[in-house]
């Protein structure tokens, strides 16, 4: 039987070596014992329910994970388990979304070993360890990213995703049964609703902030 002291941790990253860094740096914590290790989301709910780690220290690319889904499950499902995201992947999009979904944590891949293993402790004394610089991005990419998806109708959102799946105007105005000229009118009131000014900036602009929103 575990002692009531030692913080339980599942990792959850689909890279060997990553793995191995980080379980090479937890052993060095005489309060800190990872439990488990899954490579494949699918694998993160069962192991959570069948183990209620402490700490979930999850990446944020993995095969078969949507992490704000998996968050928001944990959080109703297993809310004595905390969340600590480690992940290279630094994206406002994420970090906005992740926090929202009641992440205690977003973490650097390339944080000092001492800081990693202080983090966990910090999480499980009910500190909440978003930095001042990610709450201040978090919520300009909500005001600003936000504002400009709700800005856009259904129609107008449906012919964006084509265009950014490389479908022409001919070929959107097929696929959703409109006019080329509706596609057009459609076209010039997504660029000015994102504020860019063509095809190729509207496309940039859904890769880089658009791809984590929902239809």
């Amino acid at each position: 039987m575990q002692s009531q002291n030692v913080i339980t941790v599942l990792v959850a990253d689909d890279h060997p070596l990553a793995l191995e860094g980080v379980r090479s740096i937890l052993e060095k914590a005489h309060d800190i014992k990872i439990i488990a290790e899954v490579q494949d989301g699918n694998e993160i709910k069962p192991k959570v329910a069948e183990l209620r780690p402490r700490i979930l220290l999850l990446d944020l690319k993995m095969p078969n994970l949507d992490p704000v889904e998996m968050e928001r499950w944990v959080r109703e499902n297993h809310p004595e388990t905390l969340t600590l995201v480690l992940t290279a992947h630094d994206k406002d999009a994420y970090l906005a979304n992740i926090m929202d979904a009641g992440a205690v944590g977003y973490l650097d891949k390339k944080l000092r070993a001492n800081d990693l293993i202080a983090a966990i402790r910090r999480a499980v004394r009910g500190e909440f360890l978003f930095d001042k610089e990610q709450i201040e991005r978090a919520k300009r990419w909500r005001e600003d990213v936000t504002e400009k998806w709700e800005s856009l109708s259904k129609r107008e959102r449906e012919v964006l995703q084509l265009l950014t799946e490389g479908q022409d105007n001919n070929a959107i105005a097929v696929s959703l049964g409109i006019s080329i000229n509706t596609v057009e009118k459609h076209l010039k009131n997504i660029y000015k609703k994102l504020g860019v000014a063509s095809r190729t900036e509207a496309v940039h602009w859904w890769t880089e902030k658009g791809t984590d929103f929902r239809t």
